[in-house]
């Protein structure tokens, strides 16, 4: 029995985005023909497509006895999240040629690192780059020769990114391929002392460097529960890859037979008996799982505009308030850093998505009535864990452990570490923002201190340095905004901010930008809507104002009278330099087409 905010937050979402949906399903429904693709193709457009095929798949493709796979993928050797995936196109087309198919590599996507670009002028093409990914996903799929699609990716932009791009063909099954994370390296709270001592002075860059190089050390994703491994959360608990395939690591056996059973079981659903489109497993029941998920977990905030997003690529209409309401029933169930010490190969071992998904299933707070990538046998498949078989040939799938291996990091729904979802809505006379909470402790939750205002987070930083910050106050840094410089992420001034709360001062930050998925320590009111270049109040603060921030009540306001503050200007700023360089002069009209943060800060819908 699904819990009854559960269900009245997705019928409100089911009657909102009643015609929307129409539209979109109506539209799958004229792009999905009955047959092989290669039927329908001229003998000019089949030969173009499979001229560089081997004489097997040439054979296979134009006669059309099995299905013919896209590969979409995220490639490049400088991600380490992504630099597995080198070896993936040839082991997937063997894996596909195994079941009586054929794939091709249909395209590939850009992939960026918010790690690499984190407080550098290429972050402010970070957001825009996952509505690119969409469009690059697009022109693979577009040459109309496939049955079914493989999608390989990981990190912050690049699944939504994906996905989007992957419901414009919502016709075609989808499956998502992952490559798993690095094992673990240094602790994250000694990751975060020597940042700390490097933001003091205390320690150079040569100890920076060896901390930051012990913990970022090998292939695989970053092990911090941040917006990579959120998205790997997300594509599990909705169905849109194998159970348990998330968090094993790369190059392991496991790992590789997983990327096998992917393969197989995309070839079983192109078949019309298991006939199982991505249309049909992306529902709004299945985008409300994908927010629980978010929120017992304390995912990260990107998500909050990541899945509004990729739900209107869907024709669903997802908003700030369904979340805040979900937000209410689900128990935040994991710590793991930054919401704790653990990394995500201790979450997968404590128990992982099996447990978690078995937990929320039995608590009623997912709906089990969704198709995934196994077809229509619901959530309960996604409760089992997937291990070798003895000749290490296949993968068998036992029962998820019935307690948790370790209650520091994950627990049952009986025993939370918190009754409310590690995600917040603020609201008050400032607009609309998020704040996540699963980091931070019980006495960071209220903050009112005077506003001391930047229009960019070095002016901060420079501040910190000279010693201006030494005093309760909230930061306020406005015109981060998609439209002012493209929504960069503003994790650089975790590390300043985290040193002046540790002094004691009461500290925290407002802004109409967005923090990294491994901020959460200091409280940081983000994604400020509307933001600071379109007028939004957030451009009308002072310094010396009086703001208040309350997590428990979900208000976010600045104590000046109504009729004085709407009666102030707007401030204005230079944003000349964010026009042009690293990039930026080619994305001059995504900053002017863009939506505001809660439509998801897109220039596609």
């Amino acid at each position: 029995m699904v819990h009854s905010k559960i269900q009245a937050v997705t019928e409100r979402i089911i009657q909102r985005s009643e015609e929307t949906r129409a539209e979109y399903l109506a539209q799958v429904e004229r792009e999905h023909i009955e047959g092989r693709a290669s039927a329908r193709l001229s003998c000019g457009n089949l030969a173009h497509a499979i001229a560089a095929s081997s004489d097997r798949d040439k054979n296979l493709i134009a006669s059309g006895r099995g299905p013919n796979l896209a590969i979409v993928t995220a490639y490049n050797d400088m991600l380490s999240a992504h630099q597995p995936y080198g070896t993936y196109p040839q082991l997937l087309k063997e894996a596909a040629m195994r079941s009586g198919a054929s794939a091709q590599v249909a395209g590939g996507v850009p992939a960026m690192c918010d790690g690499v670009t984190q407080g550098r002028p290429g972050m402010e093409i970070g957001l825009f780059s996952r509505d690119v990914i969409a469009m690059s996903t697009a022109v693979a799929l577009s040459h109309d020769v496939f049955e079914g699609g493989l999608y390989l990716g990981i990190c912050d932009k690049i699944v939504p990114g994906l996905v989007i791009g992957a419901l414009a063909f919502g016709h075609l099954p989808a499956v998502f391929v992952p490559a798993g994370p690095m094992p673990t390296g240094m602790s994250n709270a000694e990751k975060v002392r020597v940042r700390q001592l490097y933001a003091e002075g205390k320690v150079g860059r040569k100890e920076l460097l060896e901390a930051e190089s012990a913990s970022y050390h090998s292939p695989g994703t970053c092990t911090f529960y941040g917006t990579a491994n959120s998205n790997q959360m997300l594509v599990e608990i909705m169905g849109l890859q194998l159970p348990g395939s998330s968090f094993v690591n790369p190059g392991t056996e496991l790992r590789n037979a997983l990327n096998d059973e992917a393969v197989k079981q995309l070839v079983r659903i192109t078949e019309p008996s298991q006939f199982t489109p991505l249309s049909k497993i992306l529902t709004e029941k299945v985008f409300v799982n994908g927010i629980v998920g978010l929120l017992a977990t304390g995912g990260s905030t990107n998500h909050t505009l990541h899945l509004v997003a990729m739900a209107r690529a869907a024709g669903i209409q997802l908003t700030w308030q369904d979340m805040a309401e979900l937000s209410d029933v689900v128990p935040l169930l994991c710590h793991v850093y930054p919401n704790g010490t653990a990394d995500i190969n201790h979450f997968a071992a404590a128990g992982g998505m099996q447990f978690l998904i078995r937990e929320l299933l039995d608590a009623g707070l997912l709906h089990d009535d969704v198709h995934t990538v196994l077809g229509d046998s619901g959530l309960k498949p996604y409760c089992y864990d997937p291990f070798l078989n003895e000749d290490k040939s296949g993968l068998v799938w036992r029962p998820t452990a019935e307690e948790s291996g370790d209650t520091t990091i994950i627990r049952p729904v009986s025993e939370p570490f918190s009754g409310h979802g590690g995600l917040q809505l603020l609201e008050g006379n400032l607009g609309k923002s998020v704040i996540k909470v699963s980091a931070l402790k019980p006495e960071h939750l209220k903050v009112k201190a005077p506003a001391v205002v930047f229009d960019d987070q070095d002016a901060l930083i420079e501040s910190f340095k000279a010693g201006e910050l030494d005093k309760d106050f909230i930061a306020v840094v406005r015109f981060q905004g998609p439209r002012a410089n493209g929504m960069p992420e503003l994790h650089k001034l975790t590390p300043p901010l985290g040193v002046l709360q540790d002094r004691g001062f009461k500290v925290a930050l407002i802004t109409d930008g967005r923090m990294s998925g491994a901020s959460g320590k200091v409280p940081a009111a983000i994604h400020i809507s509307p933001e600071a270049v379109d007028g939004g109040p957030i451009a009308k603060i002072r310094d010396g104002d009086l703001i208040e921030l309350d997590c428990e009540a979900g208000i976010l306001r600045v104590d000046v009278d109504e009729a004085e503050l709407a009666a102030r200007e707007p401030a204005e700023c230079d944003l000349s330099a964010n026009a042009r360089g690293t990039g930026r002069e080619l994305f001059a009209n995504m900053r002017a087409l863009a939506s505001g943060a809660e439509s998801g800060a897109s220039i596609l819908f």
